[in-house]
């Protein structure tokens, strides 16, 4: 993409920031030019941020009911998947999924829950509970 070409419509999600985005020079070099971004982008940015916040909802009534755990809940609260808890906790996917279900989740050492509270950002007090 050529500089003329960068989009500068404005993306809301951005909070008025701007992103840097790579493109072509007159002498053909690729520079780093700054973007206010695109309305496309914006729309699937609010999509993405709906259905994270949807899923939030729906686990935290789940768990508070006993079908699910805070790992899930705090997952979804901090916008993450289990494809980016695996890799920001050195922890298989399949071994999450298993974490999700209460009986186990019950019986995960401190040391492993420690490995979820980092990732996510929360005290080891935090993971185990849930925002009311």
């Amino acid at each position: 993409m050529d500089i003329s070409q960068v989009p500068q419509e404005g993306n809301k999600t951005l909070g008025g920031q701007r992103k840097a985005m790579y493109a072509k020079d007159a002498d053909g070099r690729i520079v780093n030019i700054a973007s206010k971004g695109w309305e496309a982008e914006e729309i699937v940015t609010s999509a993405a941020v709906e259905q994270l916040q949807e899923l939030t909802s729906r686990t935290h009534a789940r768990a508070l009911s006993g079908e699910a755990t805070s790992i899930e809940y705090w997952m979804y609260a901090k916008r993450m998947d289990i494809a980016i808890l695996s890799q920001t906790t050195g922890i298989w996917q399949w071994r999450i999924r298993r974490h999700f279900r209460p009986t186990i989740f019950a019986q995960l050492s401190d040391k492993t829950l420690s490995r979820y509270a980092e990732a996510l950002g929360l005290t080891l007090a935090q993971l185990k509970t849930l925002p009311q």
